[in-house]
């Protein structure tokens, strides 16, 4: 069975910079609120940033696809930009 986003939970953003072939930096921040980073995600970064940005909730994993999923879900609190 699969696992429902608690979107009132923690959670971090993982960020890792796409630009050469070496290891780059990973950027890193922490949300009191699964949703908060649900939204930061979708709503402050770059959109060719969602595919190496990871949320990390719990035990669980969100890579872009997922995350866009969780902020186009009808249960998803926040409100969301307008685009």
């Amino acid at each position: 069975m699969e696992e429902v986003f608690d979107f009132t939970a923690p959670a971090e953003v993982f960020t890792a910079k796409r630009n050469s072939s070496r290891a780059q930096p990973v950027t890193y921040k922490r949300f009191s609120a699964g949703s908060e980073a649900v939204q930061y995600v979708m709503e402050n970064l770059q959109a060719d940033k969602l595919a190496c940005t990871v949320i990390e909730a719990g035990d669980e994993r969100y890579d872009g696809k997922a995350i866009q999923a969780l902020y186009e879900s009808p249960a998803y609190p926040l409100t969301r930009a307008k685009t």
